[in-house]
Parts: structure tokens; C-alpha cells; sequence
């Protein structure tokens, strides 16, 4: 299997509007199902689970390109992308959500960088490249 550099990735908030968010150099994201513990007498002393809900969330950082973006009062379009825009090389992770948070960072022996952590509401549509 060929690997697949990170030099390319890219953040796009309000798809709709092909709001690239510029500066970004990274983002993570989890994706998580819930596991609920279903024990009974039954099970002789045995753990066993069930499924629960699953869901979404993650964080993007970078340098300050611009205005940063704002905190959610409703949900945004995300696309975490591990390639360009232009070529649409690269998986796609696609969904709404909420930016939850906003943390500036400013040293004076460094570049101002914004991080930001969002919540996913809904489903996520998953990589498929």
C-alpha cells in the first residue's frame, strides 16, 4: 500500500461557501461507538457489551491567516481532507458541526496560532480513498 504525505491537507468549514480555512497545518479527528456494558447473573461473572450511539469530534490548529473563525451558534459544514482541494486526491471526511472552541496562542518568541475543537452532530460521512 502507497502512503499518502499529510503536506496536503486541508480544512474546509461551510462547505456550502468554500470557506477553506487558511493557516491550518494539522487535524485530528476521533470516531467513536459508545460500548454499554449488558452483565447479567447470566454471564457468570462474564462482562459482556452492547453497542451504543457513536459519534464524532476532533481539533484543527495553524498559524493566524486572516480572521479566525468564530464559535458555532449553529452547525457548519466540515470537510477534513487529506489532500488538496484542486485535484481531489485524498480521503474525505465530511459532516456537520459546532466549533466548540477557539484557543489562541501568542509568545513572543513564536508565530500566533489558533487551534480549534468541534463536536460532529449527525452522521459522518467516512473516508472511502
Amino acid at each position: 500500500m502507497a502512503h499518502i504525505s499529510g503536506k496536503s491537507g486541508l480544512v474546509v468549514a461551510g462547505v456550502g461557501t468554500g470557506t477553506t480555512a487558511t493557516g491550518i497545518k494539522a487535524w485530528s479527528a476521533d470516531y467513536t461507538i459508545d460500548t454499554l456494558e449488558s452483565t447479567d447473573f447470566a454471564d457468570a461473572g462474564v462482562k459482556s457489551y452492547i453497542l451504543g450511539g457513536s459519534g464524532w469530534a476532533g481539533a484543527f490548529d495553524g498559524y493566524k491567516d486572516g480572521a479566525p473563525l468564530a464559535l458555532s451558534t449553529a452547525t457548519c459544514a466540515l470537510q477534513l481532507r487529506e489532500g488538496p482541494l484542486a485535484t481531489q486526491t485524498g480521503a474525505v471526511w465530511t459532516g456537520a458541526a459546532f466549533i466548540t472552541g477557539i484557543h489562541p496562542n501568542v509568545s513572543v518568541d513564536g508565530i500566533v496560532t489558533y487551534s480549534y475543537d468541534f463536536q460532529g452532530t449527525g452522521a459522518l460521512t467516512l473516508a472511502t480513498g
